[in-house]
This record gives structure tokens, sequence and C-alpha cells, in this order.
């Protein structure tokens, strides 16, 4: 599944690629880790990016490129290294570096530097990191890092049957790939410093750097799958429009210089975003704040559109009722009602689902809380001036309100064992227009039926 931070670095990364004259977003699936690719995570990944406008069809997508069809240059690059003296053969295990040591978290501690093993199996091939200076990554968010060369430890690049490891597979494909700027997550900025070692020993100028601030969730602590809902897929399945996720993805760790409102369209965003004003500080992915960014998006939709955004929600699996059920033209009147009120799309099955269902579905809690001694008395009233009004929303809240009165009750008190026996909850659609478009018929009957569940 498409993680919500990587949907943030891959827009950061198309904003960038999009103003540069001639730019390229690189779309590159690193696929090594055959337990981790499936022909169908990859689909996942294409489908993610094009739901938040980032399109295979766009002159500035490239790719997608497979890091195993590059198998050949990983290999080529691991040797010339070996054979330049820039990378050695270790056949030291775990617990030998920590006994040598007495470091159980510290780096390999540089033992067979001089032993001149060659490739075998279950032999490590380990890049030789200089003994002293530095190596500073100027980063376009967090200004120059500098790590200290004699901290890093002489790290893997390749298994003894020739096979690569990350660092090396992807710094030969960047530069295979003339990549100028990598935008990614905070994680890999320690990364970064054996990443522009290698490039160095390869002959090359190392690319850009920018990382990107972590997300958190309100603990403030980093967003995390086995905790938090994470997959961008997860949302819009909810019912969150991809304008709206991709109009808050851009404002995780970024804001425009115009001060202007949050809310506005990619173009803006991108016209707008520069990869210096990246916070540093970690960003907050407050779901709250997004709910109410798409409820603004869902009332800014033409009613057609938004009628067209919640067929999925109106049909199995989501929806209750049979399918025989469901009238459009029914679902047509209400719409303008919920569109005002719901926040996310998946919402409206439970707004509507009373005008669909044989019966309303009942939620006890709301029952139990609108039920109170006297409410029977309340439904007779209401059931009796029901009967006889002119069948409109106005008439009908007039009913109910002259029902209320006999029972010395207010608009307020009266309406809620109304609403719980027509539509099975406390709250939902306006309580008048809902009533009016059911029809005088039903809402007689599941007045009656809570009477005699009250009785």
């Amino acid at each position: 599944m498409f993680h919500v931070g990587g949907a943030r670095s891959a827009l950061f990364n198309w904003a960038v690629a999009r103003q540069a004259t001639d730019g390229r977003f690189v779309l590159r699936i690193e696929d090594t880790d055959q337990a981790r690719n499936k022909p169908e995570w990859v689909e996942g990944i294409i489908t993610a990016l094009a739901s938040i406008g980032i399109s295979e069809t766009d002159p500035t997508f490239e790719g997608p490129y497979f890091q195993s069809s590059n198998a050949a240059a990983h290999t080529a690059a691991a040797l010339g290294l070996f054979d330049e003296g820039k990378a050695y053969y270790c056949d030291c295990k775990r617990e030998q570096v920590i006994e040598r040591t007495g470091k159980p978290d510290g780096g390999y501690d540089g033992y067979c530097r001089e032993r001149g093993l060659t490739a075998a199996a279950g032999r490590l091939l380990r890049f030789r990191t200089p003994d002293s200076g530095e190596t500073v990554v100027a980063d376009r968010i967090r200004g120059a890092t500098a790590f200290p060369n004699a901290a890093i430890e002489d790290f893997g690049i390749a298994r003894g049957d020739g096979s690569p490891l990350f660092l090396l597979a992807n710094t030969v494909d960047d530069v295979e790939q003339k990549i100028t700027l990598v935008i990614r997550g905070e994680e890999h900025l320690t990364n970064a410093g054996k990443q522009q070692l290698l490039w160095e020993a390869l002959g090359q100028t190392p690319p850009a750097w920018a990382h990107l601030p972590v997300i958190v969730n309100e603990a403030r602590k980093k967003l995390s799958k086995r905790r938090d809902k994470v997959a961008l897929e997860d949302y819009l399945a909810e019912g969150y429009l991809p304008a709206a996720m991709t109009n808050y993805l851009m404002l995780l760790g970024w804001g425009p210089r115009d001060n202007g409102t949050e809310i506005r369209p990619y173009a803006e965003l991108e016209a707008q975003f520069d990869i210096a004003d990246v916070n540093k500080a970690n960003a907050f992915f407050d779901v709250a704040k997004l709910r109410a960014f798409n409820g603004d998006y869902i009332r800014a939709l033409d009613p057609s559109a938004f009628i067209d955004a919640c067929q999925p929600w109106l049909q199995a699996p989501h929806a209750p009722w049979a399918a025989t059920d469901f009238d459009p033209s029914v679902f047509a009147t209400v719409a303008p009602l919920a569109q005002s009120r719901i926040a996310v799309l998946g919402e409206i099955t439970a707004n509507v689902d009373f005008l669909f269902l044989p019966e309303p579905a009942v939620d006890e809690a709301a029952w139990s809380k609108a039920m109170k001694p006297g409410a029977a008395d309340m439904l007779a009233a209401a059931a009796t001036q029901l009967a006889s009004v002119d069948w409109n929303a106005e008439a009908i809240r007039a009913g109910i309100e002259t029902a209320a009165a006999t029972q010395g009750l207010k608009l307020g008190k009266a309406q809620a064992p109304v609403r719980v026996a027509i539509t099975g909850r406390t709250i939902g659609l306006p309580l008048f227009e809902s009533i009016e478009v059911l029809g005088r018929e039903r809402t007689l009957a599941r007045i009656e039926a809570a009477k005699a569940k009250l009785t």
C-alpha cells in the first residue's frame, strides 16, 4: 500500500520536476527483494500516484524503471570498486565484531580490510570509507550536514554472490539515470553521506539532496503502519477526495509564501513551491484537519459531481439495502442536504439508508438516549398531526411543533424520538425534509412501529 509519507514525497518531487525546464519525475521500482515484489503492488503504486495527479501519461513522468533490470551494472560497479581497492570482502559475523569491540551497538571495526579475502559465499563486500576528513552533504532543506568519515563504518555494498545491496544499487541507478536532485524522507539522511562517498568513488558528481521532515501522529510519533492508518488507498476508499488529499499532503511541512488560504488548487501550490522553504520540524498528520479540508472540497463540488462521487457508497458492498430498493431520483432529492453536512463521502451511506431500507437500522445507543419516558406519547401526538398535514417540510415542522406543544415540550426535545423512529439515529439529514422525502405512509408506519416497541 502507498504510504501517505511516500505520497507527500512524490508530490514535492513532482512539483520540482514540473517547475524545471525539461524536468523529469523518475519512478524507479526497487524490486531486488523478491519477497516484497509483486506486479500488482507495482500497479498499485502507479494507480495511487495517478490518483493524486502524478500520471504516467504526463511528459514529466519517466518510468517506471525496475532496479532488477540493471543488475549487470550493479555487479560491474561492485567488482570495479573491489579491483580499485575501494572495497574488500569480509567474512565476519556480528557476534565476532561485538566480541572484538565490546560494543553491541557499535559499527564494523574494519577487521578484514587487509586480509585480502576474495568473493565467496557468505562474504560481504564492504566499501572502504576514508579514515579522516569529513563528508559534507549540502541539503537544500537542512543546510550543510557534516559526517566525520572516521565515524562512518565500512558499510556493505554487495553479497558474496555479487548481488548488490541497497546503497550501491540505488547509487548506480541514480548515476545511470542522471538524477540531479534526490528528495526523500529524513530517515535517509544518514545514507546520504555513504551514498555521496559511493558517487565520488565511482568518479561521479553527487546530486543535490533534500531530506523531508518526518510525518508524525498526534502523539508526535512517526507514522507507523502498525499503529496508524497510513495507506493513501485507505483514505481514498473511505471517501477522501483525491484533490483534498493532494492539497493537504502538499502542506505537510511546507506552506505558500503568500500566507493565503490553505485550500487552493494544486496548480497554485505547485507554482509557489520551493524545496528550500520546507520546514525542518516534524510535520503533524492531523486527521481532523484533513476531514475539514475534505468537507470543504465536498461542498465545493457541483451537485451532479457530488452525486457521481457518492456512487461507490450507494452500491454493494457498502450499501446495506437491496439494489432494487435504491431510487436514484430520491437520492438526487436529498443529495444537496447531505452535501452540506458530510465530511467524507463514505458517510453518505448512513445518512440516507433510512430511505432505502424497509425498516430503519436502529442504533441502540440512539434509541436509549431518545426514547425516554413520555416518548410514546410524543410519537402518538406526532402521528396524529402528520396524518393530516400538507406533505411538505414546512407543514411537517409545524405539525410536529403542535404535537410538541401538547406534550409540553420544545421542538428540540420533541424531535429526538421522532428522528430515531424514522431514521434509527439521533443525527443525520434535516428531519422535516427527510420526512417529506420518505413519504407519509412510511413515516406513519415507522412511528407506529416505534410506539409499539415502547409500549
